[in-house]
């Protein structure tokens, strides 16, 4: 399902300068398709492996779309969201993609553009109150419970784990949490989870884990919500003497989120032993995608999608578009009944970065 183009790399002199608004990853100019129609697409962050691979796809989507592209970066800041929503207004835009990360402070924003009739598009987040035209993400609590079934069938359901939450002011993070607390408390209530908030940030999940290990030296399974927390992760497990092989007795199972390169990399190496795999590409071709369907006048309904999704309806007003992302193990396995894709699989958009 991959488009990719290499108009970044071959164009001629000239048509390079003009593709290079189009090949930035955030400093809000546009793109040079003639008569195309104009949206914006907010950055929520470029810090994370997940969210640059996301900036990089967007461009190349826009341009097979046939859109004209504005962006902005609001660094995981909902005021500045805000801010770069009003930039997109006075420039024009006929839509906009963002990912608010405080899902309940983007409310009034929302109400603005809708007063406005300019369709939005959220990615990876869903809006706890207000209208958008879809919502582009996985189904979120599918990654909770596919972390917990891997972990409680490696610890054969005794044992204790850490779980590294996100940020509990975003849907994704509630969605993760509560689901890998709910599939725990289920089918797995011999292992005892501890709960850290991290914000999103790997400085404090490390330091969090780290004051977990010394506490519970048997803790034998992290769950990080996210790659933010994969560095600093393995940077704590090598200081304590636990980054091993998955065969040696000391060995912490490791399941992330996300699917970049890194974690393919590292469950090949046996350094981690399973990841979800969030669809960046996806998320850049389909919220395109629908901003275009927007601007085109198309209406949705429920139900399967032609690209191996579900579109569900959350609510009165709210419909969501729940791509596929897939359990990733070193061995293809089925753990807890949910099967997994091997990390090597080139179906994975984290083996096709070129």
């Amino acid at each position: 399902m991959r488009l990719r183009t290499a108009l970044c790399s071959t164009a001629s002199a000239l048509s390079a300068l003009a593709l290079l608004s189009a090949c930035s990853s955030g400093s809000g100019t546009a793109s040079t398709s003639s008569g195309a129609p104009l949206v914006g697409v907010d950055y929520p962050r470029s810090d994370t492996d997940f969210w640059n691979s996301y900036i990089k796809y967007t461009p190349e989507y826009a341009k097979q779309l046939g859109l004209s592209l504005k962006t902005t970066n609001s660094q995981n800041d909902v005021a500045k969201l805000t801010a770069n929503a009003q930039t997109f207004i006075s420039q024009g835009v006929k839509g906009i993609a963002m990912a608010p990360q405080d899902t309940a402070a983007i409310a009034p924003t929302l109400s603005q553009l809708e007063a406005k009739k300019i369709p939005v598009v959220t990615v990876d987040t869903r809006p706890d109150t207000g209208n958008v035209y879809m919502v582009v993400r996985a189904d979120n609590r599918a990654y909770g419970e596919k972390a917990c079934q891997y972990l409680g069938t490696k610890l054969g359901g005794k044992g204790k784990v850490v779980m590294l939450q996100g940020d509990l002011s975003s849907i994704n993070g509630r969605d993760r949490t509560e689901a890998f607390n709910d599939c725990m408390k289920k089918n797995y209530p011999g292992i005892k989870v501890f709960g850290e908030a991290t914000n999103w940030d790997g400085a404090v999940a490390a330091q969090k884990l780290q004051t977990d290990l010394t506490a519970n030296p048997d803790i034998k399974g992290v769950y990080m919500q996210s790659s933010f927390a994969l560095s600093g992760t393995l940077q704590v497990l090598k200081q304590k003497g636990l980054l091993v092989g998955p065969k040696d007795k000391k060995h912490v199972f490791v399941v992330s989120n996300d699917g970049i390169p890194e974690e393919l990399k590292d469950i090949a190496a046996g350094q981690i032993d399973a990841t979800v795999s969030q669809p960046a590409d996806l998320y850049a071709k389909y919220a395109l995608y629908y901003l275009k369907a927007a601007i085109d006048g198309k209406k949705f309904q429920p139900g399967k999608t032609d690209h191996d999704s579900t579109i569900v309806k959350v609510r009165d007003g709210l419909l969501e578009d729940q791509l596929s992302a897939p359990l990733v193990t070193a061995d293809g396995g089925t753990y807890g009944g949910v099967p997994s894709v091997k990390s090597d699989d080139k179906s994975l958009w984290g083996n096709n970065l070129g």
